[in-house]
């Protein structure tokens, strides 16, 4: 017997009503799990986001064991590097590498544009063949730009990101072109994901919190824009998520993204008030919650449930992403408590 969809989460990126608030968790297919690991002793990291095979499982594995109210396909912001002439590697506990970190006005104009069908079919088939399995939303991702010319300028994880604030201080003109490049990747890499199958979308945008609003407003909201309006008529939701964010909540509205992803150092009903309501909204608790006891996880958990009140339009997640040494019988407990609600 085929098990009944649960849109619940589609519901809440639309502010609908819902019998109970939805959860998913970043990096909810990871290294807290005895079976990913299991799986990272046999293959390396991009040979499991590169395999349709391996990915689909990979994605499947925390549906198995928790009553999850969406999937998100397991993936690397990096991905799209592959299609865009840009060598790296995925070091471990580290993050992605860059070969080679953008530097000049060549480096920049020889990125390519993706053709995602060709370049990356992987990633279309992965989504096809999840859809045949789940009974939960599935929801595709991409970096955002900022957070790929993170990536991109600076070589690979920083302290403060100064090389790539710095080009776009010194070289607006550069940092433009650096951008619609990115913008265009992105909005490919989104769309063929819904056109294969991905029910929701999130823009991941990291490092983005490192910017003041008016630096964000005046050298990153319009291809923000760009994108959001770009991806909005395949009806797909797309959530919009940073760490380090509270400055930025009313500029990141007026990307028109259906849903605002927040991380903890903001409380969340303070967000959802500046943010006028007028959004979704995705979030909160500290990760490092998750590795207390389970009465401190189901305090903290209901405490993010009374701030959200009971509106329309709460999915209920991490303020990024799952800690590796996260108990697993926390997750049980944190689901449980979320889908149980504050009453309880």
């Amino acid at each position: 017997m085929t098990k009944a969809f649960n849109d619940r989460f589609l519901r809440a990126c639309r502010r609908q009503e819902v019998d109970t608030t939805p959860i998913w968790l970043m990096r909810q297919a990871g290294r807290y799990q005895p079976e990913y690991r299991k799986l990272r002793e046999k293959y390396p990291m991009l040979e499991l986001c590169t395999t349709p095979e391996l990915a689909a499982e990979v994605t499947l594995l925390p549906l198995r064991r928790f009553e999850l109210d969406a999937a998100i396909l397991f993936s690397d912001l990096t991905i799209p590097f592959l299609a865009m002439g840009v060598p790296f590697t995925l070091k471990e506990n580290v993050g992605p590498v860059i070969a080679k970190p953008l530097q000049t006005e060549e480096d920049i104009n020889a990125l390519r544009i993706m053709e995602p069908e060709e370049d990356l079919p992987f990633v279309g088939e992965s989504i096809r063949i999840l859809r045949r399995e789940l009974s939960v939303p599935l929801i595709g991702f991409a970096g955002a730009p900022f957070t790929l010319a993170a990536y991109l300028v600076e070589g690979g994880p920083s302290r403060d990101y100064s090389r790539v604030r710095a080009l776009m201080y010194r070289q607006p003109e550069l940092w433009s072109t650096l951008l619609h490049i990115l913008a265009q990747n992105v909005i490919r890499f989104l769309r063929a994901q819904i056109e294969a199958g991905a029910q929701a979308v999130q823009l991941f945008d990291s490092w983005v919190g490192t910017l003041s609003p008016d630096a964000y407003r005046r050298y990153l909201l319009p291809v923000m824009q760009e994108i959001v309006g770009a991806l909005k008529p395949l009806g797909a939701p797309i959530i919009y998520f940073g760490t380090g964010t509270a400055p930025l909540l009313e500029a990141m509205l007026e990307t028109g993204a259906d849903v605002i992803g927040v991380d903890w150092r903001v409380s969340l009903d303070d967000a959802w008030r500046r943010l006028d309501y007028a959004c979704a909204i995705q979030g909160n608790l500290d990760p490092a919650v998750m590795l207390a006891s389970p009465e401190v996880v189901r305090a903290e958990a209901k405490e993010i449930l009374r701030r959200a009140g009971g509106r329309p339009g709460h999915i209920f997640n991490l303020g990024h992403g799952i800690l590796p040494e996260t108990p697993v019988e926390n997750v049980q407990t944190l689901i449980d408590t979320v889908h149980r609600g504050v009453s309880d």
